[in-house]
């Protein structure tokens, strides 16, 4: 049904609903082979099938994602956490290697994959999340007890209102914030349409968001800046810091930029 319909990777999807719905992992699925779902899981499983061919996306409807080898909580109201942004928590990493108990403020935290990601791998920080919207709030939150986050906190707070921002010392600024310019919205994949507007919509340019990282990065003592962005909005970005660096993804494109 799903290949029928034109659904990417069919096979891999269908088998990680029917995990979803099982509670049964792939290996597991095929010492499994023999036996047979129930009236009802079969009901169950048929009607989330059907979601994904109406467009739903998969991890709304399994309601969880892997990111850096951590389950977070995904829904309807916050952004999907894609691949590409774990480089983001790599170098990031990277840069905070020598810092003992370093401070980061996450901005346009969503689910909190980045942040909460880096209060887990270095124990030692001190994570502040920045999220705005009352939808991605709740999953940021749920995200931070589930994965037993102590070392952090979130902020509702919007970052186009610099007086929402926290005080403080920090080490690092991250975000992925929204970047989509205004216009192109509507001509995305209807899969991705179906993600918050407020978390792909950039402003006219795509850029307001940067522009406002910059600014709190200015009002912070000139904090370090590290942020994903889109294709072709590299150098715009990295004209708003007197010096910066430019890092490319997995599909060679210039995906993330480091600012002072």
């Amino acid at each position: 049904m799903l290949s029928e319909a034109g659904i990417a990777n069919s096979s891999n999807e269908a088998r990680w609903l029917l995990e979803s719905l099982t509670g049964v992992k792939a290996g597991k699925l095929l010492l499994s082979a023999d036996e047979e779902t129930g009236e009802e899981q079969t009901g169950k499983y048929l009607s989330m099938i059907k979601e994904r061919i109406s467009g739903r996306p998969l991890q709304y409807i399994i309601g969880r994602w892997d990111f850096y080898g951590r389950e977070f909580y995904v829904g309807e109201g916050v952004l999907i956490p894609r691949p590409e942004t774990e480089q983001l928590v790599e170098i990031a990493l990277d840069y905070l290697k020598d810092k003992e108990k370093p401070a980061v403020l996450d901005l346009c935290a969503g689910t909190g994959c980045i942040g909460l990601t880096l209060a887990k791998e270095r124990a030692d920080s001190f994570v502040t999340l920045v999220e705005k919207y009352d939808e991605a709030l709740g999953f940021l939150k749920r995200n931070a007890e589930k994965l037993g986050a102590e070392n952090v906190r979130t902020v509702r707070g919007d970052i186009l209102n610099p007086s929402d921002i926290p005080q403080g010392g920090y080490d690092l600024i991250v975000s992925n914030p929204p970047y989509v310019p205004a216009a192109e919205i509507p001509s995305l994949e209807p899969e991705v349409l179906r993600e918050p507007a407020t978390a792909l919509d950039g402003g006219e340019d795509g850029l307001d968001f940067y522009y406002a990282i910059s600014e709190i990065s200015r009002r912070l003592g000139n904090c370090p800046v590290l942020v994903e962005c889109g294709e072709g909005q590299e150098q715009a970005i990295c004209g708003m810091f007197s010096s910066s660096r430019v890092y490319e993804d997995f599909n060679s494109i210039n995906r993330f930029v480091f600012g002072e």
